[in-house]
């Protein structure tokens, strides 16, 4: 039995075979610490009042992180220091053939100088400006230094989007997606893809650590999160984030010079952004909810997206809106377009975003779940109840960034559907129009 696949693995004691315990140099350490009163997770770094982890006989749990399964004051948590194991390294490591823009190279050259230098940096791009190839020649550095990677992301969907890319970019390198939904054993390899949530269960694991859509809900407000985050990169490995919209917490970072940052308001294909078309209604969801309506603008909308033969996406602002928004939009569309509602709790999540890349379908009705990550080449959408609060600034930008993805279709349809123009609708607008701006200045001083 080989202990490799423990290496930089933060496991419960009772899980690991004794043989594998008694002949490798594990360290240990108590699962939960009671400390003034209060319950102190060792996997997760966060604290709670001992009433709300109760358990008989005087023994406490995490309730912070009972996701990944319960830890209680009855267990004991190992990690084998990476014992060096060296990589296998292929002949060819970088199967990917694809050729960088001059502004791409540029901030592809900052993120790997950023590695070597082992930096915490930031790579702020717009949607859409290709972040992932840039990626690659610092990765193909990296993994011939015999490094081991991990790249996370706070979403599922991003995971599922992203692993097939660096799989095809990396062909002979190992490597393994890690999240909630799959049933993949874990083994030892020299890239990780997971989710945030997954990096609970690592502990200086990593040389380096990329985590995309750092500004994503659950990370962006979620301190055990942050704390998985530090605990499984190694003391001297590098901490890259990558964002389209910076959060407010990375913002203050970057101007008090915390943060290195390197920034692209440029798509891959140097086309603007997507601009907000906004549609006024007298309370949308009552038409659709009391009346049976949809609104007529928006069935105009539709009618020409149907015409256009393109894909469309339909956001919503809550799951227990979706079905009566399929209904009603089912009713003023031909039988022959096909659709789909999805959100983030659906079991076929991952199956219907299959059918949409596969074109079985025409559209998808969903909620904030598709708002990052997942790219469909010729795509138009709208926005109803754009004007909700469930919609950040930064979801809204990141909504709008889904169109125009594709070099045979850069530009697209993003209508918002309001009833109030609230300062959120307004923000997301001129944010994207102020991006379009910097683009176009800086392909003017070429």
């Amino acid at each position: 039995m080989l202990a490799t696949k423990y290496y930089g693995r933060l496991v419960l004691k009772s899980d690991v075979p004794k043989e594998i315990l008694d002949n490798n140099p594990f360290e240990e350490m108590e699962a939960i610490c009671i400390k003034n009163g209060k319950i102190l997770c060792n996997r997760c770094g966060q604290i709670t009042n001992k009433n709300q982890g109760y358990l008989p006989n005087n023994n406490y749990y995490c309730p912070k992180c009972i996701i990944l399964g319960r830890m209680s004051t009855l267990q004991k948590l190992v990690y084998l220091p990476n014992m060096k194991e060296k990589f296998t390294l292929p002949n060819e490591v970088l199967t990917w053939k694809g050729n960088l823009s001059k502004y791409q190279q540029k901030c592809s050259q900052e993120l790997q100088t950023a590695i070597e230098k082992r930096q915490r940096f930031l790579l702020w791009a717009v949607t859409g400006a290709g972040k992932t190839e840039m990626l690659f020649k610092p990765l193909e550095r990296g993994i011939k230094a015999g490094l081991r990677i991990a790249i996370a992301s706070p979403r599922v969907d991003v995971c599922n989007e992203l692993f097939p890319r660096i799989d095809a970019a990396f062909k002979h390198v190992s490597k393994i997606l890690l999240h909630g939904r799959t049933d993949v054993k874990y083994e030892y390899t020299q890239i990780v893809v997971c989710t945030t949530h997954q990096l609970l269960n690592f502990k200086a694991a990593f040389d380096i650590l990329i985590i995309d859509e750092v500004d994503s809900f659950p990370y962006v407000n979620d301190n055990g999160l942050k704390f998985a985050a530090q605990k499984a990169i190694k003391d001297n490995g590098a901490l890259i984030y990558l964002t389209a919209t910076p959060s407010h917490e990375l913002s203050q970072q970057i101007k008090r010079n915390q943060l290195i940052t390197s920034y692209l308001p440029l798509r891959f294909h140097q086309n603007p952004l997507p601009e907000i078309k906004l549609l006024f209604s007298n309370n949308w969801w009552q038409e659709i909810s009391e009346k049976k309506q949809l609104n007529r603008k928006v069935i105009k909308i539709l009618k020409q997206w149907v015409q256009s033969e393109n894909q469309f996406l339909i956001f919503v602002p809550h799951v227990s809106m979706l079905e009566a928004v399929f209904q009603v939009i089912q009713e003023n569309l031909p039988a022959n377009i096909k659709g789909q509602t999805v959100h983030a709790q659906d079991p076929l999540r991952i199956e219907k975003v299959q059918m949409m890349r596969d074109k079985e379908i025409r559209y998808l009705i969903t909620t904030t779940i598709l708002e990052r990550g997942v790219t469909f080449p010729k795509i138009d959408l709208i926005v109803l109840g754009a004007d909700n609060e469930v919609f950040s600034i930064s979801s809204l930008v990141q909504i709008a960034g889904r169109v125009g993805r594709s070099l045979d279709r850069p530009k697209g349809d993003v209508y918002f559907m309001c009833d109030n123009y609230t300062k959120t609708v307004h923000k997301a607008k001129q944010q994207i129009i102020f991006l379009n701006r910097k683009a176009k200045k800086m392909l003017a001083n070429e």
